[in-house]
């Protein structure tokens, strides 16, 4: 179902079926699983299927093979944070405060009383489980995180029966794994101690260290050293619960693959958000060399055989036919994220974001058009989608699917979009909105893509690139400029003067829903 623009206050709430009941009564009937994989950093030309030729995927491209590749498909942020609470909720991040990247003992920024995308499903009588990267904070705040006992509020307060999670980054400490409500096999008497204000005596940091490190830093990245890396912010204890890089793939999949195993027998929603391919990048020593692009195209590898353990696991348990499979990734691609990981100097002719223009961050496509598949054999034909559609309208349409009614405050910005997930619909939605770092919005409509003015920095000193922030309105034709390098809002005012005002609505719109 398609919003009109004119009407998006009201848009996200019209999930009523119409002529189309019985056929979502049947959906409903079959009840299918739901997966949802969420890669960190993947961009849109790094997987074989989107056209990467240095870097062989076979498990991503199988998925796409067998079900429906998006073109078109978009995170709702440049940056992980926003685009995990927007997909989360509903509601794109920018409408709340506090939806930025966050530190690592930051609060929990999904408010509890919220209706989530889990919460919603576990409603519909799915048994729910998140494994793998967080990065939504967890507890009531700084003053009250304790590492050490019950952590919450989490993930089980807001809809998931079961919970592993790296709580914020791989580059963020703390570095300990935290199950449900606990940080596993940590030792009592060595309690954790995180800061993120100022180091910890006696403990040896990037800085102090740099002689000693296996992986040096470029920029940042130089605070408390764990497992020779080091990281952002301040962590001593704990030592018996820290990861090891090297395993933390192998950790998530077993963890996944159990969740499967466990629940095979009724309807789960599974959200696995790997770390891959987020600095640091250090993949097991099965996947070094893989490529010639280094520990970032190794990390891509592994990535891909994460996807394939979860296929196979689906297979071996005879799921397959009735499992939705939804993989796609947080955001853009970035290249030096911190380490000195060679990641530049072994790209090659590797084009992480294919044709598009920008990264990780930007307000260009590379930074939110994100490599989308979804499979589910029993309804959706595989071949190839040009729809426009959000991460932000899986709610909607999982809601929709799962015959679950969303109140209008509930998931506000999140559009019914089944019939593009399935395949029907070849148009989807008839706008996009992308958000940058830096708090920059755009709206696409059609091929056309207005960016709103911003006099912040052009470039990002530290990874290079383009913000796409401009003092003067943007205006791009994406279908004949992809690559967004041809400006023409001095050339199509008229269009231009059409975009601008439906953006301003988008922004008023549901500003009381928060």
């Amino acid at each position: 179902m398609k919003s009109a623009l004119l009407g998006i206050a009201a848009g996200p709430s019209l999930l009523a079926m119409g002529d189309k009941a019985a056929e979502m009564e049947s959906a409903m009937s079959s009840r299918p699983n739901i997966v949802l994989i969420y890669a960190d950093d993947i961009g849109y030309g790094d997987l074989a299927c989107y056209g990467a030729t240095a870097v062989k995927t076979p498990n991503v491209d199988r998925l796409a093979k067998e079900g429906l590749k998006f073109t078109n498909a978009y995170a709702t942020s440049a940056t992980c944070t926003p685009s995990r609470y927007s997909m989360l909720t509903g509601q794109y991040a920018w409408r709340k405060e506090g939806t930025g990247i966050l530190a690592g003992d930051a609060k929990m920024i999904i408010d509890t009383a919220k209706m989530t995308l889990s919460s919603m499903l576990k409603s519909a009588g799915y048994t729910t489980g998140v494994v793998g990267k967080w990065h939504l904070g967890l507890g009531k705040g700084k003053s009250e995180l304790n590492w050490n006992g019950d952590i919450k509020p989490g993930p089980l307060e807001i809809g998931f029966d079961y919970s592993f999670l790296i709580p914020a980054t791989g580059d963020r400490v703390p570095c300990v794994y935290v199950e449900n409500h606990r940080v596993v096999n940590l030792d009592p008497n060595d309690p954790v101690t995180v800061s993120y204000q100022k180091p910890i005596p006696g403990v040896p940091t990037g800085q102090t260290n740099r002689n000693q490190l296996k992986m040096d830093w470029s920029y940042g990245h130089n605070n408390s050293v764990i497992n020779g890396i080091g990281r952002i912010g301040y962590m001593s204890g704990g030592k018996s619960a820290l990861w090891k890089d090297e395993d933390i793939a192998d950790t998530l999949v077993n963890k996944t693959v159990s969740f499967l195993e466990n629940n095979k027998t009724k309807p789960f929603f599974l959200y696995f958000a790997t770390h891959d391919i987020h600095v640091p990048r250090v993949p097991n020593a099965r996947f070094v060399g893989k490529t010639d692009m280094g520990s970032r195209g190794d990390a891509i590898v592994q990535f891909d055989w994460q996807v394939g353990q979860i296929l196979d696991a689906l297979d071996r348990l005879g799921l397959t036919q009735n499992t939705l499979v939804i993989l796609s990734s947080d955001n853009g691609p970035v290249l030096d994220d911190g380490y000195k990981d060679q990641a530049v100097e072994k790209v090659g002719k590797h084009k992480p974001a294919g044709p598009l223009r920008g990264g990780k961050s930007s307000i260009f496509d590379a930074g939110t058009r994100e490599p989308f598949v979804v499979r589910w054999p029993k309804r959706i034909r595989p071949g190839v989608s040009e729809a426009l559609i959000s991460q932000v309208d899986l709610m909607a349409s999982l809601a929709s699917l799962t015959g679950q009614k969303l109140a209008a405050e509930e998931a506000p910005d999140s559009l019914n979009m089944l019939e593009v997930l399935l395949g029907k619909d070849k148009t989807g939605r008839d706008h996009i909105i992308e958000h940058s770092q830096f708090g920059t919005l755009s709206i696409r409509v059609g091929d056309w893509k207005y960016i709103e003015p911003s006099d912040k920095s052009k470039f990002i000193w530290q990874t290079g690139i383009e913000t796409g922030n401009n003092p003067q309105p943007q205006l791009y034709n994406l279908k004949d400029d992809p690559g967004e390098r041809n400006n023409l809002a001095d050339k199509h005012p008229d269009i231009l003067n059409k975009l601008k005002p439906m953006l301003e609505k988008v922004k008023q719109a549901n500003r009381t829903k928060e």
